[in-house]
């Protein structure tokens, strides 16, 4: 899929966990290591990521179990964040589910991040938690 952006190029495509690991590292854990953005279960995930003039500038990666899809490790470089960039990963993403039989679409989310999923009809579900005193809470789309 390929739209035009402010006449650049935005090109999302299928990539390998291990390509997701750069833009994984730089934008959620610059100070850990790169094992450390890793994920159980990677090498079973779809991996997506959008390229805008050839460079990767957005990644994110569905977890798929029975009816419900998790999303991790979603991350656009900060230089091409605010562009609607990653709008429209995760908009291609719920395109995707729409052609499964795909009933929950969820993921742990930053809360400052957390109004970025509500445009997209997700709501919070339970109470804020932290991972590495990073406050989170899960978000919760129903596709059925």
């Amino acid at each position: 899929m390929e739209i035009s952006n402010t006449n650049k190029k935005l090109n999302i495509v299928q990539l390998t966990s291990s390509e997701t690991l750069a833009i994984r590292h730089t934008v959620l854990w610059p100070k850990e290591t790169l094992d450390f953005c890793k994920v159980e279960g990677d090498k079973d995930a779809l991996h997506y990521g959008i390229k805008k003039d050839d460079k990767l500038v957005c990644v994110a990666s569905i977890f798929i179990n029975d009816n419900s899809v998790r999303l991790r490790k979603f991350a656009t470089l900060v230089e091409f964040q605010e562009q609607g960039i990653g709008s429209f990963l995760i908009e291609h993403i719920l395109l995707v589910l729409q052609e499964k039989d795909i009933k929950t679409f969820w993921c742990d989310a930053r809360q400052k991040a957390s109004s970025l999923y509500e445009k997209f009809g997700m709501k919070k579900k339970g109470e804020v938690f932290y991972k590495a005193d990073i406050p989170y809470i899960v978000m919760e789309k129903d596709l059925s």
